[in-house]
């Protein structure tokens, strides 16, 4: 069985996150949830990692990693980027700037499902199950 790993990083100060990063984390563990069913009947198994930061690790909060790599490394239409925060800036009481995904012409402050689920399947180098597809 072949394993693959997802990490996500997320600021954490005093155990609050920002808005951005909560709704990612959301997202993100539903998406492995259902991922994981459908992922180990062909195989594979996977595993997820959250890591918190200080805020000196600012700049890598909302990092998603697939078995090491950025999510905007495994998708080569995608690039990373920051934007404004006004969740972290009140977390850290300083103006504070966060990781976006820009894909598609569109900039992303939180990780949509379907970006995660594309970047786990490219990272697999598989396609989705035909039932999958229609989601």
């Amino acid at each position: 069985m072949t394993t693959l790993e997802i990490e996500w990083r997320h600021l954490d100060l005093d155990g609050g996150t920002c808005l951005r990063c909560s709704r990612t984390g959301r997202t993100l563990r539903q998406a492995v949830a259902e991922l994981a069913g459908e992922l180990k009947p062909r195989g594979v198994k996977l595993s997820f990692i959250e890591t918190t930061l200080p805020e000196e690790g600012i700049e890598q909060s909302n990092m998603i990693l697939i078995n090491g790599r950025p999510l905007e490394d495994v998708l080569a239409d995608a690039e990373a980027g920051e934007s404004y925060c006004s969740s972290c800036s009140c977390l850290t009481g300083r103006e504070a700037y966060c990781r976006t995904i820009h894909r598609d012409g569109k900039t992303y402050e939180e990780i949509p499902e379907d970006i995660i689920r594309e970047a786990v399947f490219a990272a697999l180098d598989m396609k989705p199950d035909a039932r999958e597809e229609r989601r």
